[in-house]
């Protein structure tokens, strides 16, 4: 949980690979241009010799706007932090559509291989920006062993109607002649794609084949902003909160499985991962009808303030010196504090706060989780990886300690998982993501046999 404009950002290293997506958009292919592409590379280059004014010089207007040099500052010493010193470009290819080409100038940072995307109009001018795990990175994991093919079906499914509609796969165990339960997994922060797919892991695609196998159906979908990027951009994005980047579809795909063959209606979950765990409980209070929810890493404090223990683990793993590493801090700090001063009347301001604007911030102070979680009467299946160092377990306590007294709650603690439930050893770092793995078997089987035994409360 980290990253981007339109998203939740900086809230988990994983996302340090999706920077600045208030200024994504999506393209496909033209013919190559040598000259754009010395203009990509001379771009990356001013980042590295941190000439920010020289780098938004190069800006369309709607970028200046959304990028100005103090905020490109920011974002490129952010991802240093969380993919350590850029050391060298390697390679880059060329990408288009219409009257817009990108240029993906390869970035080799000390931990990660990362492709900075340049997209350019039809005056060379900059009128795109972020970054993305290198088509170089590891290709993805094979199928968990756990999954058994024979086991399930998949088929499309398009989640909501209209100009939002999201298109996704709904997964069904096969041979079975009764309706099911069904689960929706809802992402973290981020554009992700259907299965979460973060470098060479998809942990949704492991939970929605593993459940499967063991007899739940499960629904994923491209997030709103994945599949509709560039429109959200084109909107008034000071009015964008969670609400409209998660909650909506959520709600929208329960209410859509209620209706579909061979799920039983009754019996609908939902399971959010990261920020979608911890916004599950105001899917909770829209959707009273669900049969239960699933909280996988949901934060429970300001997020804020996540960034900057975030931050301070990071930099005690070394990879800079004390004094880069305190001056990015203070910058980190001083950003955090004025998004703690934001007010009501601040709720439309233009501009944005460590990435995104000030409503979201504003809304997400609005509905504390564990406020919200108090009010709901469904089951409730708590998990934490003891080794997640992105949402810890501080998080999980605040859960407990909300929950204490309130009977149908479930807490399962993994001490060696990490943010994505996938095992390991020692310290978790950002360079784990690149390594194919697997959510745990455990994880899957505690899942499915609290889904499998709990009742339906309507």
């Amino acid at each position: 949980m980290f990253n981007s404009a339109t998203s939740l950002f900086f809230l988990a290293t994983i996302a340090a690979f999706l920077l600045a997506a208030v200024v994504e958009v999506a393209f496909a292919q033209d013919s190559p241009s040598s000259d754009l592409v010395s203009a990509a590379s001379r771009f990356v280059e001013l980042l590295v010799k941190e000439d920010f004014a020289g780098g938004v010089s190069q800006f369309d207007s709607t970028m200046k706007s959304a990028l100005p040099e103090s905020k490109l500052r920011e974002v490129w010493q952010t991802l240093q932090q969380q993919a350590g010193p850029f050391k060298k470009q390697i390679r880059t290819r060329v990408e288009g559509l219409g009257g817009y080409q990108i240029v993906f100038v390869t970035c080799h940072f000390e931990q990660a291989d990362l492709d900075a995307k340049v997209v350019f109009d039809a005056q060379k001018k900059i009128a795109g920006l972020f970054f993305v795990p290198s088509q170089a990175a590891p290709e993805p994991s094979a199928p968990p062993p756990y999954a058994k093919a024979d086991a399930f079906h998949e088929k499309d499914f398009t989640v909501g109607s209209g100009e939002w509609s999201l298109p996704g796969t709904l997964t069904m165990p096969a041979g079975v002649n009764h309706p099911v339960a069904a689960v929706v997994l809802v992402h973290g922060s981020g554009p992700n794609d259907r299965d979460e797919t973060i470098l060479a892991n998809k942990p949704f695609r492991d939970l929605a084949w593993g459940l499967a196998t063991k007899g739940v159906a499960v629904l994923r979908y491209e997030k709103r902003t994945k599949e509709h990027g560039a429109k959200l951009v084109g909107t008034n994005l000071s009015q964008l909160t969670v609400k409209e980047e998660s909650i909506d579809d959520a709600v929208i795909a329960a209410a859509q499985l209620r209706k579909t063959e061979g799920i039983d209606p009754k019996r609908i979950f939902v399971l959010g991962h990261s920020l979608g765990g911890t916004v599950a409980p105001r899917i909770g209070q829209a959707d009273p009808n669900l049969a239960g929810l699933i909280i996988m890493a949901g934060a429970t404090r300001h997020l804020e303030d996540l960034m900057v223990e975030q931050t301070r683990y990071l930099l005690s793993l070394g990879g800079q010196s004390s004094e880069e590493g305190q001056a990015k801090l203070d910058e980190l700090l001083a950003e955090v504090a004025k998004v703690k001063k934001l007010t009501a009347a601040d709720a439309s301001a233009p501009g944005l706060l460590l990435h995104v604007p000030p409503g979201y911030w504003l809304d997400l102070r609005e509905h504390d989780p564990l406020t919200a979680v108090k009010s709901l009467h469904m089951p409730l299946l708590i998990l934490q990886g003891g080794r997640d160092y992105q949402v810890t377990e501080m998080d999980f306590a605040g859960w407990k300690k909300a929950l204490d007294s309130r009977p149908g709650v479930t807490f399962k603690l993994y001490p060696e998982l990490n943010h994505l439930f996938m095992a390991g050893q020692g310290k978790s770092t950002p360079g784990e993501y690149e390594h194919p793995g697997h959510v745990a078997e455990s994880v899957i089987d505690d899942i499915a046999e609290w889904i499998l035994k709990t009742n339906p409360t309507t």
